[in-house]
């Protein structure tokens, strides 16, 4: 299943910036496609078994489903896909191979909070506001 390794890729690199802001990650927004060639369920399962230990133990995977869109030469315009069995405009139906969304694999966003959290779910600078 290379959809673990995907999600291990996607914790280190959130981590990694993290540490370099010095913030928390509290979710991972993803930009996925369905030619990508990876499964949304199982990259999901993966991200909750690669979390486990990780500094993003408690963050979330949200993923955005992008949708394939084709260049139509027939339309001259960007058209949505019949299918991703049938690579063709929806509106006119004529073949072609330019793909130009629903390859996409790619984190979106990082959704953080300021500081590590404390054992209320605080950030530190949240904490000490608070007191």
């Amino acid at each position: 299943m290379h959809e673990l390794s995907i999600a291990i890729s996607l914790i280190d690199v959130a981590a990694e910036e993290a540490e370099r802001r010095g913030v928390e990650v509290v979710a991972v927004h993803l930009r996925l496609g369905p030619l990508s060639g990876v499964v949304r369920e199982a990259l999901l399962s993966a991200f909750e078994l690669a979390r486990e230990g990780s500094p993003l133990a408690e963050a979330r995977l949200v993923i955005e489903d992008v949708p394939i869109a084709v260049y139509c030469p027939t339309c001259d315009a960007e058209q949505a896909a019949q299918s991703i069995q049938q690579i063709c405009c929806a509106i006119c139906g004529t073949p072609t191979p330019r793909v130009v969304r629903g390859r996409e694999l790619e984190i979106s966003a990082l959704e953080i909070i300021d500081g590590p959290a404390d054992a209320t779910g605080r950030s530190a600078a949240e904490g000490a506001q608070a007191e």
